[in-house]
C-alpha cells in the first residue's frame, strides 16, 4: 500500500487516498520520513540491509549456487556473526536460493563379462588421510555439437577432485587420462591408495586395471553394479550438473565445457565449503591434515 501512495500521492494527496485503504495518514508518513533518512528506521532494518549487501555478495562470488546454510557458513568464516535463520529469511525476501540437484542418471555401462575386483570399500567412504582412497566415475553433459562426457578422480580423504577428462567419447582412454593426471599431481605412494569406481567397461578394462597395478594402486569394484557402491564418486558428479552444467547452459562447445569445467574444478577444490569435512574447501581440508602431522612429527622428535 505504501508504494502505491508513493505512486499515485500527486494526483490524488495521501489523505484521500490512506481514508480510501483505510490506513493512518501518520503511517504513510513514517515511512516517508525513513525513505528519506535511514537513520530513523529500526536497527534491525538497518542491519538487515547492510548483510542483503554481503549475503548478495557471497552469493555471486560462489557461482549463484550456495543455499542459505553455505552462505551463513562463508559469512562466519569471514566474521561476519549472523543467524542462520536471517540468512534464510533474507535470502528468500530478495529472491535467492540454491543449486537444486536433479535424478541421477546412470552412464556407465557395466561389462558381466569381464573378471572384477573385489570390493574393498563396501560402501563406506571414509579415509583417515590424503591418498588413501580415490572415487572415480563419470557423466554426460549435452552441446549443440554432441554429447561430451566428463570423468573425474576424487580424492575421498576432503573429497578433493585431483584428476579430470573431458571426452567426446566413453572409450577407455579418456578416463584413464583422468586418472594419469591425478597420479602426475598427487603422486601416491606405491600400495598405500585404493582406487574404488563402479562396474563400468571402462574402470575394468584390461588396461585400466593394468595402469593401477603398475601405480601400485589396490583396485576395488562395487559388488552390486549400482550408484550406492560409488555414492561418493556420484555425489561429485551430481554437483558438478546442478551447479555448473544445469546453471550455465546450453553448451555450444567442447572447448566451452572445458574452460567452465577447469574454473568450477578449481572453485570446488579451493573455495567451495563442504560440509561432510567441516565446512570448509578441499584444499583447506587436507592443508590442516599435513600442518597437524608435521606438528606431532615435530613434537615426537623433541620429545625422543
Amino acid at each position: 500500500m505504501k508504494n502505491y501512495i508513493d505512486r499515485h500521492r500527486d494526483d490524488y494527496g495521501v489523505e484521500p487516498i490512506c481514508r480510501v485503504l483505510q490506513m493512518a495518514p501518520s503511517c504513510y508518513w513514517r515511512h516517508a520520513a525513513r525513505q528519506r533518512n535511514p537513520q530513523l528506521r529500526s536497527q534491525r532494518v538497518q542491519r538487515d540491509e547492510g548483510l542483503k549487501a554481503d549475503i548478495q555478495r557471497v552469493w555471486h562470488a560462489n557461482w549463484q549456487v550456495y543455499g542459505a546454510d553455505k552462505v551463513w557458513l562463508q559469512m562466519n568464516r569471514e566474521g561476519i556473526a549472523v543467524a542462520r535463520c536471517t540468512v534464510e529469511r533474507l535470502m528468500r525476501a530478495m529472491g535467492l536460493q540454491g543449486a537444486r540437484r536433479g535424478k541421477t542418471v546412470r552412464t556407465t555401462t557395466p561389462d558381466t563379462s569381464a573378471p572384477c575386483p573385489l570390493d574393498h570399500v563396501n560402501r563406506q567412504f571414509k579415509a583417515s588421510r590424503p591418498n588413501e582412497l580415490w572415487v572415480s566415475d563419470f557423466t554426460y553433459v549435452s552441446t549443440w555439437q554432441g554429447w561430451l562426457y566428463v570423468a573425474f578422480v576424487v580424492d575421498v580423504y576432503a573429497r578433493r577432485i585431483v584428476g579430470w577428462r573431458v571426452s567426446r567419447s566413453m572409450q577407455t582412454d579418456f578416463v584413464l587420462d583422468a586418472l594419469e593426471q591425478a597420479l602426475y599431481d598427487r603422486q601416491p605412494a606405491a600400495h598405500a591408495l585404493t582406487h574404488h569406481s563402479d562396474r563400468g567397461s571402462q574402470y575394468v578394462s584390461i588396461r585400466y586395471t593394468e595402469r593401477l597395478d603398475q601405480a601400485g594402486i589396490q583396485p576395488s569394484v562395487g559388488s552390486r553394479g549400482d550408484s550406492y557402491d560409488n555414492a561418493l564418486a556420484e555425489t561429485i558428479n551430481g554437483l558438478y550438473k546442478a551447479e555448473l552444467i544445469h546453471r550455465r547452459g546450453p553448451w555450444k562447445t567442447r572447448e566451452s565445457v572445458e574452460l567452465a569445467t577447469l574454473q568450477w574444478v578449481h572453485w570446488f577444490n579451493h573455495v567451495r565449503l563442504l560440509t561432510p569435512i567441516g565446512g570448509i574447501p578441499p584444499a583447506e581440508a587436507e592443508a590442516n591434515y599435513w600442518r597437524q602431522l608435521a606438528v606431532s612429527d615435530t613434537s615426537t622428535e623433541v620429545s625422543t
